[in-house]
């Protein structure tokens, strides 16, 4: 028996969860309960169990396969092998009557509502696409306005302050900065380069490296250690100038996107002020009111002696404590330690400390005189 063709080729078969219907329109002459238009004999390649495979699915697998590998071709008889065992499975699943489950037609409305969805904003992008004097407008005004300073530096990173003041120790007796970075430096770009980091931005470092480097002179190098989540930097400011934006042709693939998703987004905000909606479920959780404390009651005493109160029941007190903790994460940038970008995750923790309170023996009264 035939095994299947890799993987990558198989999970095409599987996209939207509900592929084995779209394959059954699709590739072969459509079944009694389909609309899909047959496929000629002259338009096929395969017929399976009278079933036609149109050429042109073939040419949809060919391009999906490629999209996925990433421009590896695969040999054209497994594409076809594919298709065909494709076929045998989903005519095994009509001849089962699995198009017709609960959970396929669940699947099936599933992929239908995500069809639709992708369909009608294709639709409004094509219909509506972005012009470039909409992109030229976007980058006047936040990428050409965009001021600031951009330095050129080079730096040394070590693990700990002794070795980086060491470090500043030869520097001040004549050392070469360069050589020493070749030799010393734990950034391996860098290290085979004499610690040059080219120019960058100061919103492209973290932020104890782009204030020290911001805070030097020209031709001056860090006689501190400058700490980062990377180590222990000594960093030589070799030059500085006022920040000039990319070309507008260098950044205009990267507008497109972002132009298209604010048109899209106005959209579907234009549509929501035109719908009636009516939510029909609280979006908040029903606040739990206290029960009330019960109230206070009186006992007559009696002239006689008091009897021996009962041990009193183990107590039990539940306390919870929440604590915040905020966490920075620093992910390089472009393969560089010291040009990281800073996020913040807060995380709450709660914390119960159970503690209980055993029973207090009871101690007898004397009778009252």
């Amino acid at each position: 028996m035939k095994k299947f063709i890799p993987l990558l080729i198989v999970g095409t078969a599987l996209v939207a969860g509900c592929d084995q219907q779209k394959t059954t329109t699709t590739t072969g002459t459509a079944p009694a309960t389909s609309t899909a238009p047959a496929v000629d004999k002259a338009d096929a390649i395969a017929v399976v169990n009278g079933q036609y495979i149109g050429k042109s699915t073939l040419d949809t697998l060919e391009k999906e396969i490629a999209e996925r590998s990433h421009g590896q071709a695969f040999p054209k008889e497994k594409l076809v092998e594919e298709l065909v065992q494709r076929e045998l499975l989903v005519q095994d699943a009509v001849q089962k009557q699995l198009d017709k489950s609960p959970e396929f037609m669940a699947q099936l409305e599933s992929a239908k509502t995500a069809l639709l969805t992708q369909a009608t904003l294709q639709n409004f992008i094509k219909a509506n696409p972005v012009t470039d004097a909409e992109i030229k407008a976007e980058y006047d005004s936040k990428v050409a306005a965009e001021k600031g300073i951009e330095f050129k530096a080079r730096h040394i990173l070590v693990k700990t302050e002794d070795e980086a003041k060491k470090l500043i120790a030869e520097l001040d007796k004549g050392g070469d900065f360069a050589k020493l970075a070749n030799k010393h430096s734990l950034d391996a770009k860098e290290s085979q380069n004499g610690g040059d980091l080219g120019w960058f931005s100061g919103a492209q470092m973290v932020a104890p490296f782009s204030e020290a480097v911001a805070a030097l002179e020209k031709g001056k190098y860090s006689k501190t250690p400058v700490k980062t989540q990377f180590g222990f930097h000594v960093i030589l400011k070799e030059d500085s100038r006022a920040l000039t934006p990319p070309p507008l042709e260098a950044v205009k693939e990267q507008l497109m996107p972002f132009l298209q998703r604010k048109k899209v987004q106005t959209m579907i905000e234009t549509l929501r002020k035109q719908a009636k909606v009516e939510i029909l479920i609280p979006l908040e959780a029903p606040k739990v009111e206290a029960a009330p404390a019960p109230a206070a009651t009186t006992q007559a005493v009696e002239e006689k002696p008091v009897a021996a109160p009962a041990p009193e029941a183990a107590e039990k007190t539940t306390e919870t404590t929440t604590e915040k903790t905020i966490e920075k994460t620093v992910e390089p940038v472009a393969a560089d330690p010291a040009k990281a970008v800073e996020t913040t995750t807060e995380t709450t923790t709660e914390t119960t400390i159970e503690k209980t309170v055993e029973p207090v023996p009871a101690v007898p009264a004397e009778p009252k005189k």
